[in-house]
């Protein structure tokens, strides 16, 4: 028997041992109300887009929090760079990027559903002046991952509310 061959029946053998345990991958939870809209983002937040679209595929996301059976508000929305650390020159080597969700759920008319709550992310990144196009695309990648990673959460803490 090749190399290829044990590889390939090793592989089958762990599928179907996960099967048999009841494994099975996290699809996205699903939400216990029809509508809810999104309020206390900025206009351009990269954040409460994503946000929007997640929500979108599996309940509607109203414009107004009149139309709304729940209310997500941002109480902040926070992209920070933070230089950790310098050289003796004072260049940057390292910085450290920060996303900063503070929200609560409430009713349209007011009645508050989940208390504020926040999440936080940071991950650190070398940084050097001659590479800064690259760090800058480095950059967006991790703000990007990071806010995956938030509207996970998010879509996480909501599947449990039941209005």
């Amino acid at each position: 028997m090749s190399w290829s061959e044990r590889r390939l029946l090793l592989v089958g053998a762990a599928t179907l041992a996960l099967g048999g345990c009841g494994f099975k991958l996290r699809g996205d939870e699903p939400l216990h109300f029809r509508s809810i809209a999104l309020t206390g983002f900025a206009p351009r937040s990269p954040l409460a887009a994503e946000l929007r679209a997640a929500l979108a595929r599996s309940v509607r996301v109203e414009s107004t929090p009149a139309r709304a059976e729940l209310v997500l508000q941002a109480l902040s929305d926070q992209r920070e760079r933070v230089a950790v650390a310098t050289t003796a020159a004072a260049q940057v080597r390292e910085v450290q990027l920060r996303l900063r969700l503070r929200w609560r759920t409430q009713t349209p008319a007011g009645r508050e559903v989940t208390a504020p709550a926040e999440l936080a992310l940071s991950r650190d990144m070398s940084y050097s002046e001659s590479q800064a196009l690259a760090k800058q695309y480095e950059e967006a990648d991790l703000f990007r991952d990071m806010q995956a990673d938030i509207v996970a959460q998010v879509l996480s803490r909501l599947s449990v509310i039941r209005l």
